[in-house]
């Protein structure tokens, strides 16, 4: 189904919104665009609403469990916008956000569906999955101009940190952590400070008078967590192109940069192990 707005989506695709989980994929530019969708109606979300301009090639065919809003990520409202307007629209359900060339893992995700996880996460009495965003870059942007290369795609194995979260008069917040490393630590130089976190709650339930910010928090305190009070919940990996992408097409990073690779690259394997056995996403209690 196309819609050419999102009030249009909002006004005639409110079954889309009617059960979850949901996936809203923002498509800045064609990099991955394909590759993105297919990633997640593998993992099995219900319905993907893929935003982006009319003309991208996106390579969805009829059958498949998505919806194609127009959205020109240089004049429409921004991506949390629309997040917004879709939570306010939606039943209680959960939802996902990312951008194109972006890839959500999860623990087990090559032989558990996203729906499963959920589950188990509602019998934990959460209604949130934290998700760290993994920076993967081409493994030789000369071949690679724009940093994408999922054949040869690298991470930061180390180099990732966390700070606690403090609030207005300089408390920590409790279970709240401010997240760091990848590429924007280490060129943080061209990174700004309010985008240097690779912490985001991209999978979370829906629920009314919700808000997600700019800086990725929810207004709702215990949204933002990383976990329960009594143990550790699940955690997820968005293994994202997207900053390697903006490094490179920013002017004024672009010609300092002859290659992301350092001494703690390493080739990134396209499996939830992989990120296990990093420290970057974690099981809980779920095996």
């Amino acid at each position: 189904m196309q819609y050419d707005s999102l009030s249009a989506f909002l006004r005639r695709g409110r079954d889309t919104l009617a059960k979850g989980p949901v996936a809203l994929i923002f498509m800045e530019d064609e990099a991955e665009a394909s590759a993105t969708l297919r990633h997640h109606i593998n993992l099995g979300f219900r319905h993907v609403v893929a935003f982006g301009a009319a003309d991208l090639e996106m390579g969805v065919e009829e059958s498949d469990p998505v919806s194609r809003v127009a959205w020109d990520v240089a004049r429409d409202m921004g991506a949390t916008d629309v997040v917004n307007q879709v939570i306010a629209a939606s039943q209680d359900i959960w939802l996902y956000y990312c951008f194109n060339a972006e890839f959500l893992f999860f623990p087990f995700c090559e032989t558990r569906r996203v729906g499963e996880m959920i589950a188990f996460n509602i019998e934990e009495r959460r209604d949130t999955v934290l998700t760290y965003v993994v920076d993967l870059y081409a493994g030789n942007v000369r071949k690679n101009p724009n940093a994408v290369d999922p054949v040869n795609a690298y991470m930061d194995r180390s180099g990732y940190y966390s700070l606690a979260r403090k609030d207005r008069w300089g408390n920590d917040l409790d279970r709240q952590m401010d997240f760091f490393g990848g590429l924007r630590w280490r060129m943080e130089e061209h990174i700004p400070k309010k985008r240097r976190r690779i912490d985001r709650v991209a999978l979370f339930k829906a629920k009314s008078g919700l808000k997600l910010s700019e800086d990725h928090t929810f207004s709702d305190p215990e949204y933002n967590t990383y976990a329960c009070p009594w143990h550790h919940n699940i955690t997820a990996a968005v293994c994202s192109f997207r900053t390697a992408k903006a490094l490179k097409r920013n002017p004024g990073s672009t010609t300092s940069i002859e290659t992301f690779r350092w001494h703690n690259s390493v080739k990134f394997k396209w499996h939830s192990q992989q990120l296990m056995d990093l420290g970057l996403m974690e099981p809980g209690q779920w095996f």
